[in-house]
């Protein structure tokens, strides 16, 4: 598997099918996430927190790879997750809708694991949309 086919099985069945058990097979244990210029260490526990409180907020969320671009250990991947808003995210209480947000994700991989994450979600977009949040 290359890179970019290994971040996509990554996204779509490892985390799509809440697969947690097998996290090690796909994330360094020194796995950082880019915040900015920031690099935050959240390694397999890292990212295992942050798929199971995304899980309490859309139990049946599931991401799809829309397009990937590869450059060398890096992998850009525009993508769509689409759930029900069954939990309370950041302060917005449940609305049992089904909310498709889009975002672009980038992975470096290195020996077969995820090693950096960082991305953005557009969320705001589509909470506009349904009217969860107001324009200002």
């Amino acid at each position: 598997m290359n890179n970019a086919e290994l971040v996509k099985a990554f996204y779509e069945v490892i985390v799509s099918e809440n697969r947690l058990d097998e996290l090690d097979r796909y994330i360094s244990d020194d796995c950082v996430q880019k915040v900015g210029e920031k690099e935050i260490h959240i390694g397999i526990v890292g990212m295992r927190k942050h798929l199971v409180a995304l899980k309490e907020t859309y139990p049946d969320y599931a991401m799809k790879i829309i397009r990937q671009y590869s450059d060398g250990d890096y992998v850009i991947s525009e993508f769509i997750m689409r759930g029900t808003h069954k939990g309370e995210f950041i302060g917005i209480k449940p609305t049992n809708k089904v909310l498709e947000i889009t975002g672009v994700d980038i992975d470096k991989v290195i020996d077969g694991k995820i090693v950096e994450h960082g991305g953005a979600a557009n969320t705001f977009e589509t909470f506009i949309e349904h009217h969860l949040v107001k324009p200002v």
